[in-house]
């Protein structure tokens, strides 16, 4: 089922990078500033600056394309079909006729780029908010009103 999922807009690689690059920038921030009391208590340093760095580009070059390719949803007539991960896979199918409403966000880095997380709530405490990132705006909402449809042609 995995391979029939459809994958995520391309775009959203953007937006998983600058999230990467974001994190690493904060990540430099302190370790710029142990770095600075290393020097000037004339212990060795450079390492944790190169670690951080290294972790930085990690988060900004190797992991977003990794975790933009385990991603995918399908919408059926019935249920929606998400799943993720690559380590821990998750396949969510959550029965269309379970969703109480939804959600379609966008932060300032999904917005100019043009892409939407849509976020289904479900009847149920635990796991009942299901999310689908990186959506092209259109797409999403696409979806939303199919599901918002079959919500309303349900007979229940």
């Amino acid at each position: 089922m995995h391979d029939a999922l459809d994958p995520l807009d391309p775009r959203y690689l953007s937006v998983l990078r600058w999230h990467g690059a974001i994190t690493g920038a904060l990540l430099l921030l302190p370790a710029a500033g142990l770095e600075t009391g290393l020097y000037f208590n004339d212990l060795p340093n450079g390492f944790v600056v190169a670690i951080a760095l290294a972790v930085a580009a990690w988060l900004t070059v190797v992991a977003p394309p990794r975790r933009f390719r385990h991603w995918g949803f399908l919408l059926t007539d019935r249920e929606l079909h998400v799943a993720h991960g690559w380590w821990t896979r998750v396949h969510t199918i959550v029965p269309v006729g379970r969703v109480q409403h939804i959600d379609l966000t966008q932060g300032p880095i999904e917005r100019s780029q043009g892409v939407a997380t849509l976020v289904l709530h479900t009847a149920g405490t635990e796991h009942s908010e299901v999310t689908v990132p990186g959506l092209s705006r259109e797409r999403a909402e696409e979806v939303r009103d199919r599901i918002r449809a079959a919500i309303e042609a349900s007979p229940w």
